[in-house]
């Protein structure tokens, strides 16, 4: 069995192309539709990796993210943020939240702004769990 990456987006398509990314590149797949799920999902699977969107409904990527950097186990868990959300917006919001008497998190290890080529998406993703 492939090393494990848990997709979280709520778009259909963008997780299609993701899926098919991992498998063609001998990777397993997990899917979450939101953050909500994707945390449980975290917890439940213990990913390799996990590609994290930032803006969807119930939970959104932003908080996902804080919640897996503040996590002592979690926080060791790759991410690469794919969303079209440029990565300054991002990081404001970070500090935003941050402002609010929140702890400060690292940087994402890797952002990837949309659309993506596969071939971009599966050496970010090899350059940390191949």
């Amino acid at each position: 069995m492939g090393k494990r990456v848990l997709v979280v987006d709520d778009d259909p398509d963008i997780v299609a192309f993701v899926v098919t990314v991992l498998e063609e590149n001998g990777f397993t797949s997990i899917i979450a539709k939101n953050g909500e799920m994707g945390m449980a999902k975290t917890v439940e699977e213990n990913p390799d990796l996990i590609i994290l969107d930032i803006l969807m409904p119930k939970q959104s990527g932003i908080k996902m993210y804080r919640e897996l950097r503040s996590d002592e186990f979690l926080k060791k868990i790759p991410v690469i943020i794919l969303s079209g959300i440029a990565k300054r917006t991002f990081l404001r919001s970070q500090e935003a939240l941050t402002a609010f008497g929140n702890e400060i998190v690292p940087e994402p290890e890797a952002y990837m702004e949309k659309p993506v080529e596969p071939e971009e998406l599966a050496e970010m993703i090899k350059k940390f769990i191949a």
